[in-house]
């Protein structure tokens, strides 16, 4: 997705926060509609459990809705709500650490597809917390670093680090997954 894009689509979303602001239910929900999919699919990969997904992604949209007023950055609603869901996502996994899913969503896809799908979260499941939910946040949800750091609150220097180490990580254990 090119800058223009992205910079429109934040400006869409700052008309739909100031509308939201007022009471707008219309802005509310297109708000959700944007957004879900791509919080729940982020919630998924870090908690590697689609229905705790669905619980992560409805509480960071309470959460974010519930402190819009106090929300400073109109233009960061999507980082600010990836912000919340990635903490509750780590709340969740301290709490409880559920065991790897490798379900395979969707209807008929190849079974080289669906093989190389379950080796991906196989080796996801594998990484630390710290290291999978960046790495999720860059090459799934295809984030930049300046957003990676704003919604894990670290610099980006750390970001940087943290996607060399799950990289290198990521081809040790896939060598071993694949090859093993």
């Amino acid at each position: 997705m090119g800058f223009s894009t992205t910079l429109e689509l934040r400006v869409q979303d700052c008309h739909l926060v100031l509308r939201a602001r007022e009471g707008d239910q219309t802005a509310v929900a297109r708000l959700i509609e944007r957004h879900r999919v791509g919080l729940v699919k982020v919630a998924a990969n870090i908690l590697r459990d689609p229905s705790e997904a669905e619980d992560v992604a409805q509480d960071a949209f309470i959460k974010v809705f519930g402190q819009l007023s106090s929300l400073r950055d109109d233009l960061g609603f999507k980082r600010y709500l990836y912000q919340i869901a990635v903490r509750l996502c780590i709340d969740r996994m301290r709490r409880i650490r559920p065991e790897p899913q490798s379900e395979i969503h969707g209807g008929t896809a190849r079974r080289e597809d669906i093989e190389s799908r379950v080796h991906i979260e196989r080796v996801l499941a594998k990484l630390p917390t710290d290291l999978r939910t960046t790495l999720v946040l860059r090459e799934i949800e295809e984030l930049d670093y300046t957003e990676i750091a704003d919604i894990l609150q670290i610099p980006v220097g750390t970001v940087r680090s943290r996607l060399h180490s799950a990289r290198e990580r990521f081809r040790v254990l896939w060598m071993d997954e694949v090859f093993g």
